[in-house]
């Protein structure tokens, strides 16, 4: 992939596609770690002169103008950041994008309004999705892929508008693939993974491609529970994946016969129900009463983790280990982050909810070696996909 560098943008309209799909409470915006992780590239690019056009999605407006979805104060907020005033286009590839993009000035930052009020940004349709696609691309000159957290998406703004315009990599992106290689080719060992969240189908395709990878694969979070029961104990009311019983049991014969240190917990907080303040008790997780469903890892389980992790040399972890927006669910997931802080290895957050986590718990985002910006992509480049926006970079 070619980066920014090789691109001459003085004076020069350049389409970036950034990931500033950020969550919000009404207009507030609850996380801008997206923004922050977009503003390098942008201020690399209008420091050199070009006339930058940024475009992101927010949320799933499938197709339609949805104002809850705008990405009005996301301008806003990247204009703090930035430091210098973003114009906001009202629409995608209308009247008001196409001004506001000739408009600019050198060293101009504008925003256009959220992609995915254009039903051709999601089409599966290639006529349809290209065509949209030729509409966006014809705002600007140049192309620059930066958003990491669509590139495993095959979407007009991620895949097809490079394919018409000369293109490169952002400062983002490239660090994201830096750091993903350096967890596919010849990590350091030992290599640990720490995989939580709710679901086991979510990450079927990691699983499977790591046990070949790794030397320990730590399950927490809702997952392990299929992962328990699949072992033959009792879970309760905890959360359960049935369907994926059988796909478990072949990792978990997988793992010993690669010699894979799969550590599963020994100790859960068991609660009455899915609540903060739900009543709770410390149960071992091999017995979890019928009543009760497990929400977060117990203080056994904390510690065995951390010692699997204190001598690791290469650390990825994607998923909390248990309801962490619940104060009183929230201590194995900073356990869990605590002890890759306090490590010497290569550490990586897979983004999504377990960043989320750490921006939550309060902890020092520099204690890691990198923090991801794209949870799914992450996902997909560990499981040995091909991603369609890097493959369109790389053309």
């Amino acid at each position: 992939m070619q980066t920014i560098d090789s691109l001459d943008v003085k004076g020069r309209r350049v389409l970036v596609r950034a990931d500033l799909n950020v969550p919000l409470d009404g207009d507030a915006i609850t996380d801008d770690g997206r923004i922050r992780a977009s503003v390098p590239t942008i201020t690399s690019l209008a420091g050199r002169g070009a006339r930058v056009i940024v475009c992101a999605h927010l949320g799933r407006p499938k197709g339609k103008v949805a104002p809850e979805f705008s990405l009005a104060p996301v301008a806003a907020r990247l204009g703090e950041l930035l430091g210098r005033p973003v114009k906001f286009a009202e629409d995608v590839v209308g009247d008001s994008a196409r001004s506001t993009a000739e408009g600019l000035a050198d060293g101009e930052v504008a925003l256009l309004e959220n992609l995915r009020f254009e039903p051709g940004e999601e089409s599966k349709d290639d006529e349809v999705r290209g065509a949209f696609a030729g509409r966006l691309a014809e705002l600007a000159e140049l192309y620059v892929g930066d958003g990491f957290g669509a590139v495993h998406r095959k979407h007009a703004s991620v895949y097809d508008v490079p394919k018409r315009l000369p293109h490169a990599a952002g400062g983002l992106v490239v660090a994201e693939v830096e750091v993903l290689k350096k967890l596919t080719e010849e990590p350091a060992r030992p290599y640990a993974v720490v995989l939580g969240g709710a679901k086991v189908s979510d990450k079927l395709g990691v699983i499977a491609n790591l046990l070949g990878k790794v030397d320990r694969l730590i399950i927490g979070g809702g997952m392990a529970y299929t992962f328990l029961k699949a072992q033959g104990h009792e879970v309760g009311n905890s959360l359960l994946q049935a369907d994926q019983l059988d796909q478990v049991r072949g990792f978990i014969a997988e793992a010993d016969k690669r010699g894979v240190d799969l550590v599963l917990p020994v100790d859960v907080l068991a609660a009455t129900e899915f609540a903060e303040d739900a009543e709770h008790e410390v149960v071992e997780a091999t017995a979890i009463p019928a009543d009760r469903e497990g929400l977060d890892i117990g203080p056994k389980t904390r510690e065995l983790f951390a010692g699997k992790l204190a001598d690791a040399a290469t650390v990825f972890w994607n998923g909390p280990m248990g309801v962490f927006e619940f104060d009183a669910f929230a201590g194995g997931t900073r356990a869990v982050a605590e002890a890759l802080i306090a490590s010497d290895a290569f550490t990586v957050v897979g983004g999504g909810d377990s960043a989320a986590a750490v921006r939550k718990l309060g902890l020092p985002e520099d204690g890691f070696s990198h923090i991801s910006t794209g949870g799914g992509a992450s996902l997909e480049y560990l499981e040995g996909k091909t991603l369609p926006g890097l493959a369109a970079l790389e053309d």
